[in-house]
């Protein structure tokens, strides 16, 4: 265990030590890498990225001043950041955060651990969906969340051997098992492993729950940090094969309860978070009885089959089995049955006829890709379809609760839905404020805002997200030609635009969140003229296309970004997914927003927008 500070284990990294890792750094790329990556290199110590300063992990680590909810902290704090006060983290590829002691504490306020199938493939933004869906399963089970300790950066803003030189490099097939990018050019398939505490404020996190690393399982356990699984499945024998090292019997290890994928949701069955005591009573729920173990606790009492409920049984489809409020109304209106003549009438016909009203959120273009959670709607569904995560698997005992496979992909935000708009908006907190970038991230993005301000003279400016790479590669590209989706964006800036001035302090509004105020700051300054720049936000590379979009009027990041920034930061900056970090929280805090519905990214832009209070009306999703 590592010596203890007043932070929990965090040891500062001695100057000498530093000078030796950047001395062996340029040395290796200066014999192995080419030309440019030793050129880079000499940089690097020379001050480039930082020379010392890179030994952090590019944020500033707050104090942990508590580990758990103590009241309160649903109040959103609008981003605000916390004065340093503590050493600099060493960077290792394990962050040994927290003593062994303060883990045991974290777990024992709990039933024990809720573990997932991480699915690591995916990019930063599907694994946030992800954490935040098991981050809320386990605060509904009353468990502590076991996070992976790493996830994987896709690209490097420089050659891969500089990048490689501050984060562990793998071939992603070869990690995650994948064959996704096995035709890609060799340097294409490399990927980065990130530290998880560089992507989240795991300080800030903690604080409102217990979450603990795929590493700090380990430790407390006895197990080697090498046990961590490349691809982000959990190990159900190695990670089981100790007793905590806290337990006095050695042979108790710890037990497996395993939710197997096929459990969760099969066709036919909506899973929701739980069933409240007023729907137990009109669907006559019996708590006893089921399969307990497999999601099948409990059984809803029989019931006749009214008209209504088969009228609206037969309009279910696919494998959503729940109706839009809209479409369950005009069913029944259609068919001249029922009172739909107010919300609170259709409501009262649909629970007196064996159905349920659900509460979730919006999709884009009829898609779940971007899972925000600014958009809350109501969606229809017979009671007995209905399955409670919380009833199913809030009583196992096991030490380790565990999900089995995917439960994310064409599943709403958190994997189920609600069943009162109180649980929906605890999760809607989660995800705008407890889920939050380093500080690091947020100051830079406030200084990427006022550099945008400078340019477009002092008046709003507006944003957009290009998705190109990969996605003009499978075809998911807006327009394949880049010319054609830079006029595209334009189309909707210039919509935007006329927007702009059309707002007046009156008629502002919030996104449908919790906890907001109307960000009224944006009318202090003058709408966008017609030939101001725009910021874009993509991961474009071809040099003519990217002077094609600067002499019409793109500003991108590295023309934003100053030595100063970089140097300050730290070596994250230079991989494109952290970087990407950055240009969302920019983005969002710009006068106007333009993103792709199939790239999620646009998600992560909007909840942040909601948090700070922007109107709807100023981000357009396509």
């Amino acid at each position: 265990m590592a010596p203890s500070t007043s932070r929990g284990g965090y040891l500062p990294l001695s100057t000498d030590s530093r000078f030796q890792r950047s001395r062996w750094t340029v040395t290796r790329l200066i014999r192995n890498g080419p030309p440019a990556a030793a050129l880079i290199a000499l940089a690097l110590v020379t001050g480039l990225f930082g020379g010392l300063a890179l030994s952090a992990y590019g944020h500033r680590p707050e104090s942990l001043t508590c580990l758990l909810p103590t009241g309160g902290s649903d109040t959103p704090s609008q981003y605000s950041t916390a004065p340093p006060t503590a050493s600099i983290p060493t960077p290792s590829f394990h962050e040994e955060d927290l003593d062994l002691e303060t883990l045991r504490d974290v777990v024992s306020r709990t039933k024990g651990y809720y573990a997932r199938d991480y699915s690591m493939a995916l990019g930063w933004n599907n694994m946030r969906y992800i954490i935040e869906t098991a981050l809320f399963h386990g605060v509904l089970l009353n468990r502590t969340v076991v996070l992976p300790s790493f996830v994987y950066a896709r690209s490097c803003e420089f050659d891969i051997t500089v990048c490689a030189s501050y984060a562990p490099m793998v071939n992603r097939g070869d990690a995650v098992h994948s064959d996704e990018w096995r035709k890609l050019p060799e340097a294409e398939q490399m990927g980065w492993r990130i530290p998880l505490s560089v992507m989240v404020n795991m300080t800030h996190l903690r604080q409102t729950q217990p979450v603990i690393l795929v590493s700090e399982y380990l430790r407390l356990h006895n197990l080697s940090l090498d046990h961590e699984a490349s691809n982000g499945q959990w190990e159900t024998e190695k990670y089981h094969q100790h007793a905590s090292i806290f337990e006095t019997d050695p042979t108790k290890k710890p037990s497996l309860h395993i939710i197997e994928n096929h459990w969760y949701d099969p066709k036919g069955i909506n899973r929701i978070d739980y069933i409240p005591d007023d729907m137990r009573s009109r669907g006559n729920w019996n708590p006893e009885g089921g399969a307990k173990g497999k999601g099948e606790v409990g059984s809803w009492g029989t019931q006749d089959k009214s008209r209504i409920y088969t009228f609206l049984a037969g309009a279910l489809s696919g494998r959503q089995h729940v109706l839009e409020w809209d479409k369950a109304r005009s069913i029944l209106q259609g068919l001249g049955v029922g009172d739909v003549s107010t919300d609170e009438a259709l409501e009262k016909t649909l629970r007196d006829n064996g159905w349920e009203v659900l509460y979730t959120y919006d999709g884009a273009l009829g898609m779940e890709y971007i899972k925000n959670v600014v958009f809350p709607i109501r969606q229809v569904a017979p009671r007995d379809s209905l399955r409670g995560l919380k009833e199913d698997y809030g009583d196992v005992s096991a030490d380790v609760l565990l999900v089995k496979g995917e439960i994310h992909y064409e599943r709403k935000p958190a994997g189920l839905r609600f069943t009162t708009i109180d649980s929906r908006d605890k999760f809607s907190r989660l995800v705008l404020y407890n889920m939050r970038p380093t500080d690091s991230v947020i100051e830079l993005a406030a200084l990427l805002d006022s550099r945008m301000k400078e340019k477009t003279g002092g008046r709003m400016w507006m944003g957009a997200h290009m998705r190109r790479g990969d996605f003009v590669r499978t075809n998911w590209a807006m327009e394949k030609e880049f010319g054609d989706h830079l006029k595209r964006i334009k189309k909707h800036l210039s919509d935007g635009r006329s927007l702009l001035w059309s707002l007046r302090e009156s008629d502002l509004t919030t996104y449908g969140v919790p906890d907001v105020s109307v960000d009224r700051s944006i009318l202090k300054l003058s709408p966008p003229h017609e030939n101001d720049k725009f910021y874009i936000a993509t991961d474009e590379r071809d040099p003519g296309n990217l002077a094609y979009l600067r002499d019409h009027g793109g500003v991108l990041a590295s023309d934003l970004l100053t030595i100063e920034d970089r140097r300050k930061f730290g070596w994250p900056l230079m991989v494109t997914d952290v970087l990407g970090l950055v240009e969302q929280a920019t983005l969002a805090r710009g006068a106007y927003f333009y993103a792709h519905a199939l790239s999620s990214v646009a998600g992560g832009a909007l909840n942040i927008r909601a948090a700070r209070g922007a109107d709807p009306r100023t981000a357009v999703i396509d």
